[in-house]
């Protein structure tokens, strides 16, 4: 934790000193010492803000990741001096702030500590490049656990590790690489059963460290910037995610088509081979909604062109494409072409909108079209004049954009040097402070004029770096991975990781960007993405010749990808539910099972297994020829979707793993909406909603939310929140339904099964009317009904 100056001697640390005096201000409150100043921000009775001025004077109090909607709701507070400390209270929590040294200890109610400094903040001068570096330590407490951290490529308890970001274009990274592309400030800390979270607001880079220097120490640091960071108590896990995102931002609903299957590889030129990969789709009846165009759909590399040679009409291909069900996305990277020709390169150089170093020479780098300048994104300015560069590929039919290479990535110099200078919304910062920020604000603009000029559609976009909070505009591929079935257990915990740090929509490149996969390795992929939000294949096959996609690989694993590729679409309405519970609440979409189970310690641990929502529990198949597999259910009760075979939970069970079969288990008493079998979502509007159902004794409740899909009339009440209750017992079956909303779905009955009947049913109760079963509405363990999609109860006897 030591930095070397120039001189080769180490800058003194400084420490606060005893508090002099203390004042209050609404819900802030401030504490004084010789040099150093405390403030404590009482967001809610769980969200405390911790902000230290180490000289007596606070920056400006600024961040690109906090929500504008972030909401104060303290209730009942306040402040009670002791010989020893100063204790803040509020409903949940107690804060102690030691008068001595300004150390603070954070209590529940009960007196349980749940987080404490060891040396707290302190911090010293960085006499190489100026300001300082900023410290706090914390004990860690006994048999604690810590999650989080964005996309990690390692295990999910981070106890034992050091962490840093600082976004980098990691090609080609392996486990435990360190830094990757994003950079998210934030962990978990879980003990006792107990969890908490701190998110680190500083955008400099900021390394965390998780008992690896001292194993009874955790601590995290800035090379610059302020020491401001958020306490955010559970004491569940899913509360400190939902809090989480109540301060950086929610997600807003996405097309229902960006959670179709799409199909990406760099690169599909000429627009011939466009067609006919969309034709071969639609040939094959394997389900697909969105088609990605990389680099080569450009003239030369320059943004915002097409190549006159390989798509001379692209009005004409979107359209062609779109009358099949299909959506195109592009990639738009930061390189500017410098062309004096080039209408993007001039605009940009009339108004000083392109990043330049300390002494006024332009940023110039190498990227694909050559010799490069970049957009300063932290301008508001040039933010705006980069979304309104979107208006034309939307006027062609364009629904998607995908930022790629926005660490910043130069080739020859990995990024750009610390000396670039950036406006960052009026404070004028180098490229230390910005550095981490730039892919984020490129996708925030990105978004705000797909948005602007898709409207009354909603927007996709999909980014490689960002900072924290950027789920609020943009989704995330985990990087350029590579073939091999290392990185598809990597896939499974970078995208999980991503979830508990707020951003759900997350997905990796199916199959790896780099290198070949067997059918096997690819199917097994398949199968695992199904449970992502995001389900891309993407592959580097202009380097090898090698195609990917999912009929590459023989009529066995063909046969195999597109049962998995249905089922995704099969579940669509599952998932589309789950997104709107996390954009509506802030809960992550992919769930660890530490946090749906965080007092049973065997979970913490598992990374295999996971939740996609509520109910659906899957585990992938992790190596080659694997015949069965253990694995790990929670308590409860959980139903084989393959077979409905019961098992109970808290243990370990080994299935069976064919190639055509991966583990997935659907927790009992949920209500699973599917979809009939459909090649796009356009295909959606049929005449029924399928409900499957699972049987229990155990009183659970459901979600259904549907909306058009693709507009906004989502936020003035164009949807349908549609809950369900289960209250049954050993001879009987009850199903409550209760609709909120105004949306007019196209579908008209409801065809329901209900899995798992413990007993012999005679007749069905239909709000209060009651109709014989026969032997159409069986199958072994299950009974079969159509009923109109307004019915309220539903008893099976």
């Amino acid at each position: 934790m030591q930095v070397t100056t120039s001189s080769g001697k180490y800058s003194a640390k400084h420490y606060p000193d005893t508090i002099k005096d203390w004042k209050k201000e609404g819900n802030y409150f401030y504490f004084y010492t010789t040099e150093t100043i405390l403030e404590v921000r009482i967001i809610s009775d769980k969200i405390i803000r911790f902000r230290y001025a180490a000289d007596g004077n606070f920056q400006r109090d600024f961040s690109y990741a906090v929500s504008d909607r972030l909401e104060e709701s303290p209730v009942n507070f306040g402040l009670h001096e002791f010989e020893e400390n100063f204790e803040i209270y509020t409903e949940a929590l107690r804060i102690y702030i030691s008068r001595d040294d300004m150390r603070l200890t954070i209590t529940d109610l009960e007196g349980c500590i749940i987080n404490q400094d060891e040396l707290g903040f302190h911090w010293q001068y960085y006499l190489q490049k100026g300001g300082k570096i900023v410290y706090c330590s914390k004990q860690i407490q006994e048999d604690e656990y810590f999650f989080g951290m964005g996309d990690k490529p390692t295990d999910l308890n981070l106890y034992g590790k050091r962490m840093e970001n600082f976004g980098t274009d990691a090609y080609g990274f392996q486990k435990d690489t360190d830094p990757l592309y994003r950079n998210i400030p934030f962990y978990y800390g879980l003990h006792r059963g107990k969890a908490y979270g701190i998110f680190f607001d500083n955008t400099f880079r900021t390394i965390f460290d998780f008992g690896k220097e001292r194993e009874n120490v955790s601590s995290f640091w800035a090379r610059g910037g302020e020491m401001n960071y958020y306490f955010i108590y559970g004491p569940e896990l899913l509360k400190v995610a939902e809090g989480y995102t109540s301060i950086t931002g929610t997600a807003e609903l996405p097309p229902l088509w960006a959670l179709g299957y799409q199909q990406c590889r760099w690169s599909y030129y000429p627009d011939k081979r466009v067609k006919e990969i969309a034709a071969e789709f639609r040939k094959r009846e394997i389900p697909c909604d969105v088609i990605h165009l990389d680099i080569d759909y450009m003239e030369g590399f320059r943004c915002f062109t097409w190549s006159k040679e390989g798509f001379p009409e692209p009005a004409g291909l979107i359209r062609e494409l779109s009358d099949q069900g299909f959506k195109v996305v592009v990639i738009i990277d930061p390189g500017i072409k410098v062309d004096p020709d080039y209408s993007i390169y001039k605009q940009g150089m009339q108004h000083n909108y392109f990043c330049k170093r300390q002494d006024g020479a332009l940023m110039e780098g190498d990227v694909w079209p050559g010799k490069c300048v970049f957009p300063d994104y932290t301008n508001p300015e040039v933010r705006k004049w980069w979304a309104g560069l979107f208006k034309e590929l939307v006027d062609v039919g364009v629904r998607g954009v995908w930022n790629d290479m926005n660490e910043p990535a130069v080739f020859e110099m990995g990024t750009f040097p610390e000396d670039v200078r950036h406006d960052y919304d009026g404070e004028a910062v180098s490229h230390r402070k910005a550095h981490n920020v730039y892919g984020h604000l490129m996708s925030k603009a990105t978004a705000a004029g797909m948005k602007k000029y898709l409207m009354p559609n909603r927007p996709f976009v999909i980014s490689r770096s960002c900072y924290a909070g950027a789920q609020r505009w943009t989704s995330f591929w985990t990087g350029d991975n590579v073939s091999s079935w290392d990185h598809l257990w990597l896939a499974s915990v970078q995208s999980q990781r991503m979830s508990v740090s707020g951003i759900s929509f997350v997905g990796s490149d199916i199959g790896g960007f780099i290198g070949e996969p067997s059918g096997e390795l690819y199917v097994r992929w398949i199968q695992l993405a199904v449970f992502h939000p995001l389900m891309r294949t993407h592959s580097a096959s202009n380097e090898t010749g090698f195609n990917q996609e999912p009929w590459s690989f023989g009529a066995e694993y063909e046969t195999v990808a597109k049962k998995f590729i249905q089922l995704r679409y099969t579940l669509l309405p599952y998932l589309y539910t789950t997104f709107w519970q996390y954009s509506r609440y802030g809960t992550p979409m992919l769930r660890p099972l530490a946090f749906v189970a965080q007092h049973d310690k065997q979970t913490y641990d598992r990374t295999h297994e996971f939740m996609l929502g509520d109910s659906l529990l899957v585990s992938h198949v992790s190596e080659p020829d694997m015949k069965e597999k253990e694995v790990y259910l929670p308590e409860g009760q959980w139903y084989y979707y393959w077979n409905d075979q019961l098992y109970t939970g808290g243990q370990i069970i080994k299935v069976a793993t064919p190639l055509d079969e991966m583990p997935l288990f659907v927790k009992a008493g949920a209500v699973i909406p599917n979809y009939p079998k459909i090649q796009h979502v356009e295909q959606r509007d049929t005449e029924e909603m399928i409900l499957q159902v699972y049987y229990s004794t155990t009183e659970t409740g459901s979600f259904l939310y549907e909306d058009a899909g693709d507009h906004y009339g989502y936020k003035n009440g164009q949807y349908n929140d549609i809950r369900f209750k289960q209250t049954s017992d050993k001879n009987h079956f009850a199903l409550r339904k209760k609709y909120f909303g105004q949306y007019n779905a196209a579908y008209r009955k409801h065809n329901i099964t209900v899995h798992g009947l413990p007993f012999k049913a005679k007749e069905y109760i239909l709000d209060g009317k009651a109709v014989s079963l026969t032997p159409a509405n069986f199958a072994e363990n299950t009974v079969n009904i159509v009923v109109d999609r307004k019915f309220e109860n539903l008893i099976i006897r």
